[in-house]
Order: C-alpha cells, then sequence, then structure tokens
C-alpha cells in the first residue's frame, strides 16, 4: 500500500510541476511583452499581469518543493523559460503568456477535480494550490482588457 501511495505522491509532485513551467513560460511571455513597451504600458502590465503571475509562479515553486520535502519526495529545480523571439510583438507575447496561464490553471483545476490532493495529498498542498489557481484567476481577463485598451 506504501508504495501505491508513493506512486500517487510523485504523480501529484510531476502535475504540479506540469503547473509550474506553464506560469514560468507566462512570466517569461509577460517579460518579453514588457521589453517592448513604453514606462507608462509597461508599469501597467506589471502591476495588472506581471506581479500576479510571479507571486503564482513562487507560491507554486513553494508548494512543489514543500510538498516533496513532507513527503521524502525528490524536489526538482524549475528552469526560467524563454520568452521568445521578440519579432512576435507584445500581442505575441501576451497571447503566449495568456495560454500558458489557462494551461497552468486547467492543469490545477483538473487535479482539484480528482480529489487526488485529498487522498494523497495534504492540508499544505491543497491550500497552495488554491492560492495559485487565485493568483492567476484573474489574470486572462485583465490581460484581455490590457490587449483590449493597448496603445490607447
Amino acid at each position: 500500500m506504501a508504495y501505491i501511495a508513493r506512486e500517487a505522491r510523485l504523480e501529484l509532485l510531476e502535475t504540479i510541476a506540469e503547473a509550474t513551467d506553464a506560469i514560468g513560460l507566462a512570466l517569461a511571455a509577460l517579460g518579453g511583452a514588457y521589453e517592448q513597451l513604453d514606462e507608462r504600458s509597461g508599469d501597467r502590465l506589471e502591476d495588472t499581469l506581471f506581479r500576479p503571475v510571479q507571486v503564482a509562479y513562487g507560491r507554486a515553486k513553494r508548494t512543489h518543493a514543500g510538498f516533496a520535502a513532507r513527503h521524502g519526495l525528490p524536489g526538482r529545480s524549475f528552469e526560467p523559460a524563454t520568452a521568445g523571439v521578440p519579432s512576435q510583438g507584445v500581442k505575441g507575447f501576451l497571447d503566449r503568456a495568456l495560454e500558458a496561464v489557462a494551461e497552468a490553471d486547467g492543469i490545477l483545476a483538473d487535479l482539484q477535480d480528482s480529489m487526488m490532493p485529498v487522498e494523497v495529498g495534504d492540508p499544505e498542498l491543497r491550500a497552495g494550490i488554491a492560492e495559485v489557481r487565485e493568483l492567476v484567476g484573474g489574470v486572462r481577463g485583465q490581460g484581455r482588457e490590457f490587449l483590449r485598451t493597448f496603445g490607447r
């Protein structure tokens, strides 16, 4: 039975890592967009999109590391993602970031719906997943609003 629980925890850990990687990609893409913006627009992007994604990324990494440590599982480091080529422009970077955020949110939603965090997880893990989802939850709407008003 301990072997089954360990395998389930490893699968859970890998799923969290997949979502964390997607958030890291969103963060890199937002950084790429920021580099191409004027100061005013850059400040707006930073406040409405970059900061929540950055906090979510940090929380996702802490959730992953904490769960691994509490259960004696191997942790992993998360390498910075690449933003992509500058020629995609601000819109391309933002589209890429919003897709990555949606992917991460979907992965975490499916994980919560599976009840696996309850069955093999712990309260800290469930709280971490919920917090990450809350942080990224408004990003897509904010991103669409940013794109709608971009350049005005």
